[in-house]
């Protein structure tokens, strides 16, 4: 029987000091980061070189990175018709001693910001028309490309046991959960991925096949607590929403907001619970 992988020890980079992994980066790839504006996050860095580009930096433990290996932003470089940073060069090494790797990407720099400050987003962003255009043909786009890559919506990978099991912990009405379609997806599809008013996607390292409808769920999950947003989203989306795998990937999404671990104060609570309940007796019928 195949031994588990050890587990890395949790550190949050916002806490920690990082100037020797920003030094590695910095002589590896020959650049300099502008570390006054660097964006801290709990397993990542990013931030704008003095070169004019951007870096982006990972660390995750041995047993988040599945045999497809970690190297999804370079893997997407190939991609065509997708909105998305240029992707220049990467940088990949072991943490000494630990059960860790860390990734460092040099992309291009947009001149956009993220729409959300976080995944969500509590008011209306007021994104034009071409937006949506250029957000619709890029799904459009990825959905019909190929790829070996299996995608890994936080940082877990997406299963059809996966999908029965937590569909079965908080929605048993829902008797059948067979996915009939799968797709290329971003896989983390959040306000905070999806730059504006000129539209662009990022953050690619966990892209790969997926239910169909994964990337739209997760947009309009994360709009529910601005109603005419995630409207907007679901009418522009409405092929993959309205379909059996995309009111799948809907519960799939929901079920993080109002599973066991649901949180009171949470602005997608209320929301999402409505919608639960209807995606539940759609799926019944």
């Amino acid at each position: 029987m195949t031994e588990p992988l050890p587990v890395a020890a949790r550190v949050d980079l916002r806490r920690q000091s990082v100037d020797h992994v920003l030094e590695l980066v910095e002589q590896a790839l020959h650049i300099r980061l502008d570390r006054d504006a660097l964006v801290r996050k709990r397993r990542s860095l990013g931030g704008r070189t003095e070169q004019g580009t951007w870096v982006r930096i990972e660390r995750r433990g041995f047993e988040r990175i599945g045999p497809q290996g970690w190297n999804g932003t370079e893997a997407a470089a190939v991609l065509q018709g997708v909105s998305m940073p240029e992707w220049y060069r990467g940088l990949a090494w072991r943490e000494l001693g630990e059960p860790v790797m860390w990734r460092a990407d040099e992309l291009e720099l947009i001149a956009s910001p993220s729409v959300g400050k976080g995944a969500l987003v509590l008011e209306d962003p007021d994104l034009p028309e071409a937006w949506w255009a250029e957000l619709n043909a890029s799904l459009d786009a990825l959905a019909v490309q190929q790829t070996p890559r299996i995608a890994t919506p936080d940082t877990v990978t997406i299963t059809q046991e996966l999908v029965t099991r937590t569909l079965g912990e908080v929605f048993p009405g829902v008797a059948d959960t067979r996915i009939e379609r799968w797709a290329p997806a971003h896989a983390d599809l959040t306000w905070a991925n999806v730059m504006g008013p000129e539209f662009s996607i990022i953050d690619w390292e966990d892209w790969g096949m997926a239910p169909r409808g994964l990337d739209a769920a997760t947009l309009w999950g994360n709009a529910l607590a601005v109603p005419a947003l995630a409207d907007r989203v679901h009418r522009e989306r409405r092929a993959d929403l309205e379909s059996r795998d995309g009111r799948l990937m809907a519960l799939f999404f929901l079920a993080k907001i109002v599973g066991p671990h649901a949180y009171e104060e949470d602005p997608l609570l209320t929301p999402a619970r409505k919608e639960a309940e209807r995606l539940v007796v759609e799926l019944q019928s």
